[in-house]
């Protein structure tokens, strides 16, 4: 029930621009002003509301660069596995390749603060600090290869990098949002979330997805299934702490972030195909969620 908001979101903006004057021509500022200004934001304020703890969370931060890290290289090896180049179009694959390994990071705020409470915030915090740059690097870097843009120009470029990096930074150096602007920013958020989710409906299109199944299914896989699996190995070879452990695993099985159409879009790449693919994985990740805790819970009894 956690991604009816956000599924219903994503309907909504697909149904306004098909069938009201709400067209393309009003969406594309809309994506701009999602990926320039109020994403940054989101991620800026989720990231700066908690100290970190290096020593109680080194192992956690662990699992989730290890985790990422090796969803990216699976993710990158898709074309070169043997009978799959064949299915795998460059451009598309370029685009969409960030759908396998990024993540939706309100989603993730909101399962862990009804999972673990205050603590789970914190530690999705971190997860999400030291996660989002990686991420966001991996997803530029096909892209920017492709498209023959100049790979550090575009990263340069990325406000998703910049703010992360730099909250990260600042939460380090004890930095805190003064009170007079926390509303705002918690707004402004809100906002992200909503018109983020509401572009993305509103790019989609379902026809994109029919001649990609190959791509789509293996993307797909390696965000809900093969994710969560190498989460719970984690889990169990850093032997992490109850909480932390739940919270890597409700993490390792989010559905994508919705700004992966955003970012193929100001791209120029197949925004369309990108959008499918969010829609798709936020329906996946109302049954990859809950399978993934109830495997977990029923694992840990033994």
């Amino acid at each position: 029930m956690l991604l009816w908001p956000d599924f219903s979101l994503i309907l909504c903006g697909c149904l306004l621009c098909r069938f009201t004057p709400l067209n393309r021509s009003v969406w594309e500022p809309v994506e701009r002003l999602v990926y320039f200004c109020l994403f940054p934001v989101m991620l800026f304020q989720a990231i700066l509301r908690s100290p970190l703890d290096f020593q109680s969370d080194a192992r956690l931060i662990a699992a989730g660069l290890l985790m990422g890290g090796l969803s990216i290289a699976f993710t990158y090896t898709l074309p070169y596995l043997p009978g799959l180049a064949r299915f795998m179009p460059r451009a598309d694959f370029a685009a969409s390749a960030q759908v396998a390994f990024r993540f939706n990071s309100f989603i993730a705020l909101a399962v862990s603060e009804r999972l673990a409470g205050h603590q789970g915030v914190v530690l999705v915090a971190v997860l999400i600090g030291f996660l989002v740059p990686l991420m966001n690097i991996a997803a530029v870097w096909p892209m920017a290869r492709h498209g023959e843009h100049h790979f550090l120009r575009a990263l340069g470029r990325n406000p998703l990098v910049i703010t992360t990096s730099a909250a990260l930074t600042l939460n380090l150096m004890g930095f805190r949002i003064p009170a007079l602007f926390e509303v705002p920013l918690t707004r402004m958020s809100s906002a992200a979330l909503a018109l983020g989710l509401m572009a993305a409906g509103a790019g989609l299109d379902f026809h994109a997805l029919k001649g990609n199944r190959v791509l789509s299914s293996s993307l797909l896989g390696i965000r809900h299934v093969l994710t969560p699996v190498l989460a719970g190995f984690l889990v169990q070879w850093l032997a992490l702490e109850p909480t932390q452990a739940l919270v890597l695993m409700a993490f390792a099985a989010m559905p994508t972030a919705s700004s992966c159409y955003v970012l193929a879009s100001r791209m120029g790449f197949n925004g369309a195909y990108v959008a499918g693919l969010v829609t798709l994985s936020t329906l996946l990740g109302m049954v990859s969620i809950p399978l993934t805790l109830a495997i977990f819970e029923y694992i840990g009894r033994f």
